[in-house]
């Protein structure tokens, strides 16, 4: 990507998707953090019993080759190892008496395993 003088140079996006509700629970999260300097990276790793496993966490940097997209206020970033695995993933956030914590809706997973936690 070339830029000229005066111009940012921007990240790519990544095709993943932060709902609304996800998007104010990380708001909510960063202001108790007190922090306004961090991102959610979202990535994937080898391991769990199904072979792939996601990351979520509060990031500060940003390296080279992210992508990234901003939703009302809240980057979402994702490496470019993990971007073909996660196109179309979307990010939710549930609070029932069921469950309670982030989602990862993935189009891409073509198994997972019991537990949940890890896909193939």
């Amino acid at each position: 990507m070339t830029t000229t003088a005066g111009e940012q140079k921007t990240a790519p996006a990544h095709g993943v998707e932060l709902t609304d509700v996800a998007a104010d629970k990380v708001k909510s999260l960063l202001a108790q953090e007190g922090r306004d300097d961090l991102r959610l990276r979202i990535a994937v790793q080898p391991g769990g019993c199904s072979g792939l496993i996601y990351q979520l966490y509060f990031d500060e940097r940003l390296l080279d080759g992210d992508a990234t997209v901003d939703f009302n206020g809240v980057e979402v970033v994702v490496d470019k190892n993990s971007v073909p695995f996660l196109i179309g993933a979307t990010i939710d956030f549930s609070d029932t008496i069921e469950k309670q914590g982030f989602t990862i809706d993935n189009p891409n997973a073509g198994s997972s395993c019991a537990c949940g936690d890890s896909f193939a």
